[in-house]
């Protein structure tokens, strides 16, 4: 038996705010209050190629314009909604980045090769993030299919490890994820 609504005067529905759509986003104000106050949770990924032994031939960087318009190289990045799990989220934003026809090969378990900690003052760690403090689970992800990039990243270049583990290159992303290029490359064995 249903208990009654108190506060249902008997004549019209009471005014009720709608079941939120989109459950798990913030719109841009609450994002920005909450990246004010507390950490959130990133997924990274570097896309690799790899041949049939499973060594990586070639690692795909994003080229993207930043916010005041300078071009830089990037990962596959994004944040963790409420509810999602850290799969579900590697796997949104590959095909958010990479296009529907990427193909993934997600790992059979979601352990990254390396946690990032991201500061909006530099020092602190070698990942800056000038908006907020993140903590990003990074993750090397094969990748069978084509890429066409979609949302704000221009291009994906597929780069010999060598070239993408380089300083010249490393020196074109954005809060250091050169780096996190560099700790792939060394967790798959391709770079010491």
């Amino acid at each position: 038996m249903r208990t009654p609504d108190p506060d249902w005067n008997g004549d019209e529905p009471v005014n009720q705010p709608a079941p939120n759509p989109t459950p798990g986003w913030l719109t841009d104000i609450e994002l920005a209050e909450i990246r004010g106050r507390l950490p959130l949770l990133y997924v990274e990924a570097v896309p690799v190629r790899v041949d049939g032994l499973g060594q990586v031939t070639e690692v795909g960087v994003l080229l993207r314009a930043n916010a005041v318009g300078e071009m830089t190289r990037t990962l596959v990045s994004g944040r963790v909604m409420f509810g999602e799990t850290v799969r579900d989220a590697l796997f949104r934003h590959l095909e958010k980045d990479l296009g529907p026809m990427a193909f993934p090969l997600l790992p059979a378990s979601p352990v990254p090769f390396t946690v990032a900690e991201y500061f909006p003052m530099p020092g602190i760690s070698p990942f800056t993030d000038e908006r907020q403090h993140a903590v990003s689970l990074v993750f090397v992800v094969p990748v069978t299919g084509t890429c066409e990039p979609r949302q704000d990243a221009l291009e994906v270049t597929w780069m010999a490890p060598a070239d993408a583990g380089s300083d010249a290159v490393g020196d074109e992303f954005e809060g250091g994820r050169g780096l996190l290029v560099r700790q792939a490359l060394a967790s798959v064995g391709v770079l010491r």
